[in-house]
């Protein structure tokens, strides 16, 4: 069955917090324990094996709307670049099973099996009662850590050039813990949960992470002047962890400062690995997004202890869907980083280098980057590229 550790709604692993006048619920992942990951240890290693026929079998989440158009671009380039991946597509569309909304166990499984996913984007309705798809996976797969690097791209220009920022993002507390209740009418509590086992998980990858790019600068991105007891938690440990990794600078710097000087000039930061907790991720790895030009331009990773699910970030732009518009610059990126995060590095840069080509020429390229090429036929000059 399932490899990696699920994570259940908030309301079913909460415990009641004792001794306090209101009955708050905090989940049971908050209880104190041991846990630590030896320093030679690397953090979220792939584990997959190559079949009989010589070729790593990876899931593929095709998703909606320009999914499987873009998607299928991905497919043909690596077939074109003779990568030794054989794809399995697998579908999540929620079911209902003993009355709860939950992920297809064929997918889980297939996952499970395989170690790693390429994900299209995925809809999530808006309104009441819809949970979040991206969130589900995430969750059921234990993904702690998103990865978004956002690099200028040559022949895209934007008011910055030269960007090229790598922020990882812890990925399962936060904010985003769920934790929420009402107090009494018209005010609401929610809580911000940060425990040392998800911290130092996230950290030590980011250390790990650093050295496997090229860089000697990890910086922790916090308000701890503000939440000293949540974000100073956060910042003590990555101090407590960067003692282990002497070769590796560290240093913090307070969140709206970041954003202050990202904006005003970025290039200062393209030596560094910048690590933070779940919701200034979100907001920071999107605004880079934006100093390159948006997230059609921008790939990302999740990566979980046993699995790790490597995606497009962007919508699924159903307005687009079906019409051979779509830009698959995002997915084939992200794609890079799996193929990266499963050791095939030579297949990882000639696509890569293909790809810059194209963009970088100017040629054949979508409406959204301004030319006037189809999906296929921009997949088709990256094809040539190669």
């Amino acid at each position: 069955m399932l490899a990696c550790r699920s994570f259940a709604a908030p309301a079913r692993q909460c415990l009641r917090l004792a001794g306090s006048k209101q009955q708050l619920w905090i989940p049971a992942l908050a209880q104190s324990r041991s846990y630590a990951i030896p320093t030679s240890e690397k953090v979220a290693k792939f584990k997959g094996q190559k079949g009989n026929d010589g070729k790593y079998t990876v899931t593929l989440i095709e998703g909606d709307g320009i999914g499987p158009e873009i998607s299928q671009s991905v497919k043909d380039i690596y077939t074109a670049a003779g990568v030794p991946i054989k794809w399995e597509s697998v579908d999540v569309t929620p079911r209902l099973k003993d009355g709860k909304t939950v992920i297809p166990d064929e997918a889980i499984d297939s996952v499970t099996r395989n170690f790693v996913a390429l994900k299209g984007p995925l809809a999530t309705p808006v309104g009441k009662g819809h949970v979040s798809l991206n969130l589900t996976l995430r969750r059921t797969f234990n993904l702690f850590a998103n990865v978004r690097p956002c690099k200028s791209i040559a022949g895209y220009k934007t008011p910055y050039d030269n960007v090229d920022t790598v922020l990882i993002r812890e990925n399962t507390e936060g904010e985003y813990s769920g934790i929420e209740h009402v107090v009494v009418d018209g005010v609401v509590q929610s809580i911000k949960l940060i425990t040392r086992e998800a911290s130092e998980r996230v950290l030590r990858f980011a250390f790990q992470h650093a050295q496997e790019i090229g860089r000697n600068k990890v910086r922790a991105v916090h308000k701890a002047t503000i939440m000293k007891m949540s974000d100073g938690l956060f910042l003590n440990i990555a101090r407590e962890i960067a003692k282990d990794f002497p070769n590796v600078e560290f240093d913090a710097e307070l969140l709206d400062n970041t954003c202050l000087k990202m904006v005003t000039d970025p290039v200062p930061y393209n030596d560094k690995v910048l690590v933070m907790p779940n919701l200034y991720g979100d907001i920071l790895s999107d605004m880079c997004a934006g100093l390159i030009g948006g997230l059609g331009l921008t790939p990302s990773g999740n990566i979980g202890s046993e699995c790790s699910i490597f995606e497009a970030v962007h919508g699924s732009a159903p307005d687009i869907a079906g019409k051979g518009l779509a830009n698959p610059t995002a997915l084939l990126l992200s794609s890079i980083m799996m193929l990266q995060h499963m050791g095939l590095t030579d297949y990882a840069d000639k696509i890569q280098n293909a790809i810059f080509k194209v963009l970088a020429e100017g040629k054949t390229i979508t409406g959204d980057l301004g030319g006037k090429a189809s999906t296929s036929q921009y997949a088709e000059a990256v094809m040539k590229a190669l």
